[in-house]
């Protein structure tokens, strides 16, 4: 029986491996905000199980099952996440508190009738990919924001959704996912970044900066 917590944990192991690295047991305790004693006792319980390949000192993956589990749960979360804001009429800044509390107990029929209503979406309100129902995901070619330069033209991809302060400003200023920026200018040691949307100007701090995901046009 996989429980609530070990869906938590392989649903942050996969957000944080990227590229297929290994996720060091200070960043998972860092992410899941529990102490490096419980993370390495939850990882050798799912280690046990097959679930992740972990190794002390040297970090944890996913194996195959792990991968599995962990996609069906973020499917379940973004959408979710969708169809509070587009069903029910939810903003942007509090979908993924709810998301983080309904996406462990909806059943499978559940889940493909949201999706059916959605009208099978690909992407979630900030812009991230949704899992298919078999498990495979977009890969997504994004670039911070803030590595942009001057002159540049860009459209937005996705918004981390860690923040609800954060997202509530964005709205503010017009910035969600397939908004087009023009990159003004971005200012010598630190900042602040200098961006055009339609005929209003702002300056983004490099914090906001780098939680905007961009695709140049």
């Amino acid at each position: 029986m996989i429980s609530r917590a070990m869906e938590d944990y392989l649903k942050a192991i996969y957000r944080l491996a990227s590229g297929g690295k290994k996720v060091s047991t200070s960043r998972l305790a860092q992410e899941i905000h529990c102490s490096a004693a419980s993370v390495t006792n939850m990882l050798q319980k799912l280690s046990a199980m097959k679930l992740v390949e972990y190794e002390p000192y040297q970090g944890v993956t996913l194996t195959g099952a792990g991968r599995k589990i962990a996609l069906e749960v973020t499917r379940h979360h973004r959408l979710i996440e969708l169809y509070l804001m587009e069903i029910l009429g939810y903003s942007w800044d509090k979908v993924h508190a709810e998301a983080e509390e309904l996406e462990h107990v909806i059943s499978e029929e559940f889940e493909e009738k949201i999706d059916e209503a959605l009208g099978h979406p690909t992407t979630d309100p900030h812009g991230d990919p949704i899992p298919s129902k078999d498990g495979q995901i977009d890969a997504q070619r994004l670039r911070s924001l803030w590595d942009m330069s001057g002159g540049e033209s860009v459209k937005v991809g996705r918004v981390s959704d860690r923040n609800p302060e954060v997202l509530r400003y964005l709205a503010s200023i017009g910035i969600f996912p397939e908004v087009e920026i023009g990159v003004v200018e971005k200012a010598p040691f630190n900042g602040p970044i200098h961006i055009q949307i339609d005929d209003a100007k702002h300056s983004l701090s490099e914090e906001l900066a780098r939680q905007i995901f961009v695709i140049p046009t």
